[in-house]
């Protein structure tokens, strides 16, 4: 091999069937506004250096501690909120996990970055087998190294965007274990049907790979049972697409947290995620990418606040759970105001305390 040879950068992955695909990244449908070097660079100081007060609680939050003896004799059909956008669902007596981040931070890095409110309700050891992990992109605050490592071993598959598998791969994941797919492709496993379906959104874990991978959204069916997850995604009329090719669903997992309107793009605000929940006719809408991490600038508990007085306005269902509470996934129930001091300091006296990161 020639030094020439020898110092060339591996070849990019290449997706020609895929239309989101051009020029060696994928696109949205609308093209991402370019943000600019200065403003790029006076956003980042004031995300860095400059936050405002209140995004992350003063007080300990509510995590109702599980361990795998509640998961084995829960009802098929239940769901648990495992912090961010990790959700943990019992689907045909077998568990799924969405987005699964159980590190301290969700950062490239442990010794910095955005750290967790609470530790998770339960750890990677103490879960059971997992049939799948669903992926949505892969930033920090969805995709985890570390718990993906973990979870290797106890997983039987990772299905995943284009490009998103290929970095499990890299990482030392068993390629026959991953499934990648395209936008409105679909899979099914022991049953349960998954289709990939739009987003608004992008990927990079770096400086060099911007939108090398695919983001989605999913779809979930099983039998007469319909649950859309969301992933991360700015409002845009692909919510109604999915909703006339797969709605009604019973449920309704979308992004509210994390927003602002300088990145209004790829992050929905409040009134942007009831809409989405509208065009994709849900029944029940239950509001995650909250209350795990700082990811943006407004009060940490001002999303579920602003979710819940829309909500109420438009005689939407709306399921609040505490972190770890069993939610059924057909009639999900509204839940509890726990994010209120008030309710905080109510939870935390009643329910057993948090289990410790370990």
């Amino acid at each position: 091999m020639t030094a020439l040879a020898a110092c060339r950068r591996p070849a990019l992955p290449h997706y020609p069937h895929s239309p989101q695909h051009r020029d060696g990244r994928f696109q949205n449908p609308r093209p991402r506004p370019a943000l600019g070097f200065w403003k790029g660079l006076k956003l980042a100081w004031a995300v860095l250096f400059a936050k405002p007060s209140g995004t992350v609680p003063d007080t300990p939050i509510p995590v109702r501690a599980l361990d795998r003896a509640q998961l084995e004799v829960a009802p098929d059909r239940s769901l648990y909120r495992l912090g961010h956008s990790t959700l943990l669902m019992k689907l045909r007596g077998r568990y799924w996990l969405t987005d699964p981040v159980f590190s301290e931070r969700a950062s490239p890095v442990q010794w910095a970055g955005p750290a967790r409110f609470h530790a998770p309700p339960i750890d990677i050891e103490d879960l059971p087998p997992i049939a799948g992990v669903i992926l949505s992109h892969n930033h920090y605050d969805h995709l985890d190294r570390a718990a993906i490592a973990r979870l290797d071993a106890k997983t039987g598959r990772f299905i995943a965007p284009l490009g998103v598998g290929d970095q499990l791969i890299a990482w030392g994941i068993d390629p026959a274990k991953v499934e990648q797919l395209d936008w409105w492709q679909s899979t099914e496993v022991d049953g349960l049907r998954l289709t990939a379906t739009p987003a608004q959104h992008f990927s990079g874990r770096g400086l060099t790979d911007s939108d090398r991978s695919l983001w989605a959204s999913w779809v979930i069916q099983d039998e007469d049972l319909r649950v859309f997850f969301s992933g991360d995604s700015g409002y845009f009329d692909g919510f109604k697409a999915i909703g006339d090719a797969y709605g009604p669903f019973d449920l309704t997992l979308i992004e509210t947290g994390a927003y602002d309107q300088r990145w209004a793009f790829v992050h929905m605000q409040p009134e942007e995620t009831l809409q989405a929940h509208v065009d994709l006719r849900g029944k029940w809408l239950m509001p995650i990418h909250n209350g795990t991490f700082d990811l943006a600038m407004h009060p940490w508990e001002q999303p579920f606040e602003r979710i819940l007085e829309l909500a109420a306005t438009h005689q939407v269902p709306l399921s609040t759970p505490v972190m770890g509470e069993r939610v059924d996934m057909r009639a999900p129930g509204p839940g509890s105001q726990w994010w209120r001091k008030a309710e905080i300091s109510s939870a935390l006296q009643t329910q057993p305390a948090p289990v410790e990161q370990r």
